[in-house]
């Protein structure tokens, strides 16, 4: 058995272990009785112990890839994803060790379970680095800055979980609006594993020739129904889809239409999951919420930011312009992912300066976490699916 496959077996024993975990934490939360909080602590103990031992086979997946690479994996979407998805689980651990909230790991680990399951839709071969690759820079640049969105992640789960206890959701508002938009959100994301699980088992393939920015012909493999055509396509196989709208160079069709796929894939999902339920997503979550203790929940989220945020700084852009100045002789070049980063970075220090000198606290402040996770979880998916860059090859 070579590395590669002892790597991609033991992210597959994480990602089981992070759901095994969930449902012990499900089962902290969900007790009631008299004997509530020993079968609390016995349900909690037990959750927090498997999520180790799947970080601890994360960890070692991470390792086994890098031995195998003979570089940091980090490269690709796939590998910066499963780190990413690794370190909300080592950044849950770290929280749940200072504040010992099981309620945390319930929505923390479905998260890092959805981002995993994400990037696993993503070619996981192993490739030589581009030449703008092969510095150690952007394995400090990338590893700090999927740390930083980390930390930033559980902020958004603590507001999360905040919204969902004390949003009124028996009342039409716009709280309730936005709070549901966010659950949509999340099976959207659902919605493109989904969708990419099903054309990968039907092995679909359609290829086509086209001239990118540069003005150069090339050839482009879609493994989904092509919705959207390259710029100034030609169909080389013959009796597929015929893309039913050409897009500019500056746009990388195919990923847009991986996009579209999985919003299509998604809704579907979500107006079945509403038709089975007969219930709204907030509806279903809110009650594992009402033991949640707000002002603990508020003082978390508030804690991640100002943790996650400095070290989002060094990695995203310190980090990143280093980097950028050693691969392309230049610290900013206005390319769409730096572009994205630092509108985050502009975000995050909007809610710091808010909380602090406008007393945004509460349901204010945890909007704004909540928001500042749907930015970076933009930058990642859409920025890096449609939008043709530097950072393409990411």
């Amino acid at each position: 058995m070579t590395l590669v496959s002892i790597s991609s077996n033991l992210l597959f024993v994480a990602f089981v272990c992070y759901l095994i975990a969930t449902l012990f934490f499900g089962g902290a939360v969900k007790v009631s009785g008299a004997e509530t909080s020993a079968s609390e602590k016995r349900w909690a103990r037990i959750g927090i112990t498997v999520t180790i031992v799947g970080f601890i086979a994360n960890i070692a997946y991470f390792i086994t890839r890098w031995i195998a690479a003979g570089h940091a994996p980090v490269s690709n979407l796939f590998e910066f994803t499963t780190a990413f998805g690794m370190m909300v689980v080592g950044a849950f651990i770290l929280i749940y060790f200072i504040y010992k909230t099981p309620l945390l790991g319930l929505f923390a680990l479905p998260i890092a379970i959805i981002i995993i399951g994400f990037a696993s839709m993503f070619p996981r071969d192993i490739n030589p680095l581009i030449p703008a690759l092969k510095s150690y820079w952007l394995t400090v640049h990338v590893t700090t800055a999927a740390l930083g969105e980390a930390i930033l992640a559980i902020s958004a789960v603590a507001g999360l979980i905040y919204l969902l206890k004390n949003v009124d959701i028996t009342k039409k508002t716009k709280q309730r609006f936005w709070l549901e938009a966010v659950m949509f959100t999340l099976v959207l994301v659902l919605g493109f594993v989904a969708s990419t699980t099903t054309f990968s088992v039907m092995d679909y393939e359609a290829k086509f020739n086209y001239v990118d920015k540069e003005q150069k012909e090339k050839e482009i493999i879609y493994n989904t129904p092509p919705i959207f055509g390259m710029n100034e396509f030609e169909a080389l196989t013959p009796g597929t889809m015929t893309p039913l709208a050409e897009m500019p160079s500056i746009v990388n069709a195919k990923k847009l239409t991986t996009v579209t796929w999985s919003l299509l894939f998604g809704t579907v999902l979500y107006v079945l999951l509403r038709l089975i339920t007969r219930k709204s997503i907030s509806a279903l979550l809110k009650p594992f919420a009402q033991k949640a203790n707000s002002q603990l929940m508020d003082e978390i989220g508030y804690r991640a930011v100002s943790i996650g945020f400095p070290v989002f700084t060094l990695g995203a852009l310190i980090f990143a312009m280093i980097w950028a100045h050693e691969a392309w002789s230049r610290f900013w070049g206005w390319d769409p992912k730096e572009v994205w980063a630092l509108i985050t970075w502009l975000f995050y220090a909007a809610f710091l300066h808010l909380r602090l000198s406008r007393g945004w606290h509460g349901e204010k402040s945890a909007w704004l976490a909540v928001i500042g996770f749907i930015i970076i979880m933009f930058n990642l998916i859409a920025v890096n699916l449609i939008i043709a860059g530097l950072h393409s090859y990411a």
